[in-house]
């Protein structure tokens, strides 16, 4: 049985790389990772226990933000309201960002270091 969740487990992250490359970074997008990385490290309820925080990682600049609400406290989970305004493409009528550039990717940091989806889960 561990068997079969490994190889499910490989397979939807294999196709969460595939589908969100290059696409702007939505909160329907950060839903469907959380369902590929279900069950995983590679979701804040299963790895803060062991160190880790909802962060973005800008590839194009190499800036790492910390998960935030838009309120600017720190957020237990991947919210794109929190992001600095310079990454948002696009935000709805009363101002709330509603997706941000591609080159943003969604993870996690521990110890000064940022970790996608997939090496948390591996980390864990």
């Amino acid at each position: 049985m561990n068997t079969q969740l490994s190889v499910n487990t490989e397979h939807q992250q294999a196709a969460y790389h595939r589908e969100f490359q290059l696409q702007p970074l939505t909160n329907k997008t950060l839903q469907q990772q959380n369902l590929a990385f279900q069950g995983t490290g590679g979701v804040s309820m299963n790895n803060r226990s062991q160190g880790f925080l909802p962060a973005f990682l800008d590839t194009v600049t190499g800036i790492i933000h910390l998960a935030r609400f838009a309120d600017g406290r720190p957020a237990p989970m991947h919210l794109i309201e929190g992001l600095p305004p310079e990454l948002a493409l696009s935000r709805d009528a009363t101002g709330k960002c509603t997706a941000v550039k591609s080159s943003v990717i969604a993870g996690f940091v521990r110890d000064s270091l940022f970790y996608t989806r997939e090496q948390a889960t591996n980390a864990i």
